[in-house]
């Protein structure tokens, strides 16, 4: 299968493109910059140049492919609205190139929001006025797809898909707890997050592109539930920091954009997906990969946040 890959050079995206080719497809993947696309043919893939704003060259990438995996998301927390309407639209791009062939299309999402407090299952939908509902659109137009013969699905990924290279929430975390002198949690710290190897999520988007029925929701969860404080313990452990809680009235002003979603109490189940598409995640968890130092060498060189 000649697959088109949107962020194949980020820090999923590489763990699916070989992912890919290992399993014996072809990837053309997406390239903004000389240096992604340098990154793809490295990796052995095609080099499609081009960004998310540009529709026609999102067209005709997808029309050029057997399937599609849309990963690329400008994040941009900053102007979130505008990313997830730009997500919209590269979504509906794809489908409309897409549309009566009955080729795959797998994009990606996120956990965060379809339940508050409690374990969220595949079966949820994001809970409105919640950090997740803006992205909302863009998961009922990927599933509305199925309708115009796309076998369309949406693999929901959990806040930390964390491995060596993350430069996401994690990583962000680190780099508040050195700049604030304290690694911080919101309130009592129980409250709880998910998380995923990216080398388990890779491998979950080449089953989903392979074999998800249309109108799948799936969730890339390993680990149901990791209760934040002992993520700011092990982050202070390293940094030989002092751990302390900061309310939850002070959270945007300690964490920045992150406090919104590192206090969210967001437990997820994968059963269903696992059951669906017999995926079993096989790499350590998100204490265990923090253990392993690579963050903490990472994040010695850095900006310092704003």
């Amino acid at each position: 299968m000649r697959v088109f890959v949107t962020g194949a050079s980020g820090f999923i995206g590489s763990a699916v493109v070989p992912e890919l080719i290992g399993a014996g497809h072809q990837v053309l993947g997406l390239a903004r910059s000389d240096a992604s696309a340098e990154r793809l043919t490295a990796a052995g893939a095609q080099v499609h140049r081009g960004t998310l704003e540009d529709v026609d060259t999102l067209r005709a990438g997808a029309a050029a492919s057997d399937g599609v995996i849309h990963l690329a998301f400008i994040h941009d927390f900053s102007r979130y609205a505008h990313a997830a309407h730009t997500d919209l639209r590269a979504i509906e791009t794809l489908g409309a190139a897409l549309e009566g062939s009955d080729r795959p299309l797998v994009v990606a999402s996120g956990t965060l929001g379809i339940a508050e407090g409690r374990v969220a299952t595949e079966q949820d939908v994001p809970v409105a006025d919640s950090i997740g509902a803006l992205r909302a659109p863009s998961a009922q137009a990927t599933l509305a797809l199925t309708t115009r013969g796309v076998r369309s699905s949406v693999l929901r990924l959990a806040p930390s898909v964390h491995g060596e290279g993350d430069h996401g929430f994690v990583k962000t975390l680190i780099d508040i707890a050195r700049d604030r002198g304290v690694s911080g949690y919101v309130g009592d710290g129980s409250n709880r997050w998910c998380a995923v190897h990216r080398s388990d999520a890779a491998r979950l988007f080449r089953l989903a592109l392979e074999g998800a029925p249309a109108g799948s929701v799936l969730h890339g969860v390993a680990e149901q539930a990791v209760p934040v404080r002992i993520i700011a313990e092990v982050i202070g452990r390293h940094l030989g920091l002092p751990v302390a809680s900061v309310s939850p009235a002070d959270a945007e002003r300690h964490f920045g954009w992150l406090g919104a979603f590192f206090g969210a109490d967001a437990p997820t189940s994968s059963a269903l997906t696992r059951e669906l598409l017999g995926w079993q995640p096989t790499h350590h968890g998100l204490i265990d990969d923090l253990e392993q130092g690579h963050y903490f060498r990472a994040s010695a060189d850095r900006s310092t946040l704003p």
